[in-house]
């Protein structure tokens, strides 16, 4: 049987990068890339990075995109000694934020760390104990550098759009950042809760008891975190496909149109039939004023 079209693309861009035509860090093609040079469909294609992906051969950089892998190490270099003696948590914090945002959480290891840093895995071990106090502290130094101002705006409504759009900036900096975060099982971060004290600031003189401010704490940082989850995989997405959000509906119109023609969902065929640009910030904004909205006619 003849060899699938896009085991051969993938053939052909691994003996690129062997040869050193696409050296470590460089982006290989977009999927729209692949498909115009080898004059296949997108679904191929994205199977051909799928598999360079699957191999180890390259990985996806939010906000870069496709990029050919790093070779591991060799074990003969000896990482210097001086190094590992003046190593400091906040070193060792601040190289897994990088590397979280070149290559998303998934791409974070101690050992990627302990490379980064030119020092032994287990040193790492004297400032965290592994991998998720890792991610908790992560989480807190991000918090930590969007602080809340000392004077807070006048009204209740403002102070909420502060934070809502602080933590917003949080998760659109780094986008692997709202993952970490759990709704139902509150975690010892510090900066975070000074988020936590300012919105409960801002609701408990209205009326309400403290179940009812609690909720509406929970609900804003639901909605903003819930929101920003869709940051990363869109990154991710865009990186593998060289498409917008908007750009691989169009691309894909044919998996909706049936749909649409058939007559079975007029309301969603007259709304997805009027063109407008798909734009994740808009959404956040859409829907947070609404939010606000609502606790607006509780507190009268």
């Amino acid at each position: 049987m003849a060899e699938p079209p896009y085991l051969r693309i993938a053939a052909e861009l691994k003996r690129r990068i062997t040869a050193g035509e696409l050296p470590p860090g460089s982006r290989i093609p977009s999927v729209r890339g692949i498909a115009a040079e080898w004059g296949v469909a997108i679904a191929t294609a994205t199977k051909v990075v799928a598999a360079l992906r699957d191999e180890g051969v390259v990985h996806a950089v939010p906000r870069v995109g496709t990029v050919v892998a790093t070779p591991a190490p060799s074990r003969r270099s000896v990482p210097r000694r001086d190094a590992t003696a003046l190593l400091t948590r906040e070193q060792v914090v601040h190289a897994a934020i990088d590397i979280a945002d070149e290559q998303g959480f998934d791409g974070l290891s101690m050992r990627s760390v302990a490379t980064e840093l030119g020092v032994p895995t287990m040193s790492l071990y004297k400032h965290v104990r592994g991998r998720d106090e890792l991610a908790l502290l992560m989480a807190d130094v991000v918090f930590a550098q969007h602080r809340l101002p000392a004077v807070p705006p006048p009204t209740w409504r403002a102070q909420l759009e502060l934070v809502a759009r602080m933590q917003w900036a949080a998760y659109r900096a780094h986008p692997w950042l709202p993952k970490l975060l759990s709704l139902t099982r509150p975690q010892p971060m510090p900066n975070l809760l000074h988020h936590a004290e300012w919105v409960m600031r801002a609701l408990e003189d209205h009326g309400q008891g403290p179940a009812v401010v609690f909720h509406a704490h929970i609900t804003l940082f639901g909605y903003v975190r819930g929101t920003a989850l869709s940051i990363e995989p869109e990154v991710e997405a865009e990186a593998d496909t060289g498409l917008s959000a908007d750009q691989w509906v169009d691309a894909h119109d044919d998996m909706f149109g049936p749909a649409i023609d058939s007559g079975v969902f007029p309301a969603f065929s007259r709304v997805v039939g009027t063109p407008f640009d798909f734009d994740l910030d808009e959404v956040f904004e859409f829907g947070l004023q609404r939010l606000l909205d609502g606790y607006a006619a509780l507190f009268r």
